[in-house]
């Protein structure tokens, strides 16, 4: 079954909190966009609220409603190695660091060493769930670009866009024919699609390999979103 995921690319706590309470209900996972200014043209929460996304990494305060949701945090973030235990620590379920990042292979590695922490220390009282680690791609790239961080992500998402850190855009269709060859070469791998996803497109993705489409502005543009998430998966099936 392919799971839809409403994407939310928040300026604010606030907007964070309100985008979110729009789909409470209706979706087990939520992405959260993340844009450092650096990456691309953009800067989004949590930059700008330095101090209460440290109470979340500390534990003090929670994600907005954290106890309806799975998060999954897309990195775009110049130096993902930086900060990418931080979102760990916020309370991600998964994270997505891009491949053309300058510091990704060192986030994968720091992801990879915190995951297999956490197997061994927990060997006694039962199995936990690591935190899942998606690796994304460019329309532009190829499945043999995943070849050098082999054993460091357990998804690719791939990306539905060129110019990553806005929602809104026009799907660049090369992307289909990049799942199509990650799904030929990886068939075990999960693979997502994010950015331009619509009900226009679903379908065809569905059917070249993604098992997970993410939606932003086709939700979260629309007078319901509730409903516009009922409408992609009527397309979808």
């Amino acid at each position: 079954m392919t799971e839809i995921i409403p994407a939310v690319l928040p300026k604010n706590f606030t907007e964070l909190e309100s985008l979110l309470g729009h789909v409470v209900g209706v979706a087990k996972t939520v992405q959260v966009d993340v844009v450092d200014g650096a990456f691309a043209q953009n800067k989004t929460w949590p930059y700008g609220d330095e101090a209460r996304f440290e109470k979340i990494c500390m534990g003090d305060e929670g994600l907005p409603h954290w106890d309806a949701f799975d998060f999954q945090f897309d990195l775009m973030l110049a130096h993902p190695e930086r900060e990418v235990m931080r979102f760990v620590d916020a309370g991600a379920a998964a994270v997505i660091v891009h491949a053309r990042s300058t510091g990704a292979r060192q986030a994968l590695e720091l992801l990879a060493r915190h995951n297999g922490g956490r197997a061994q220390k927990n060997s006694e009282v039962g199995e936990v769930p690591h935190t899942q680690v998606g690796l994304a791609l460019l329309p532009t790239a190829s499945a043999e670009d995943l070849a050098a961080f082999e054993g460091l992500y357990d998804f690719v998402q791939v990306m539905g866009i060129e110019n990553v850190g806005f929602q809104g855009q026009v799907f660049d269709g090369r992307a289909v024919a990049l799942v199509q060859g990650i799904h030929a070469q990886y068939p075990a791998v999960p693979i997502q699609v994010d950015g331009g996803v619509s009900a226009l497109n679903a379908k065809k993705l569905v059917e070249a390999g993604v098992s997970r489409l993410v939606v932003g502005s086709a939700v979260f543009g629309a007078t319901d979103a509730k409903e516009a998430l009922k409408v992609l998966q009527v397309e979808v099936y």
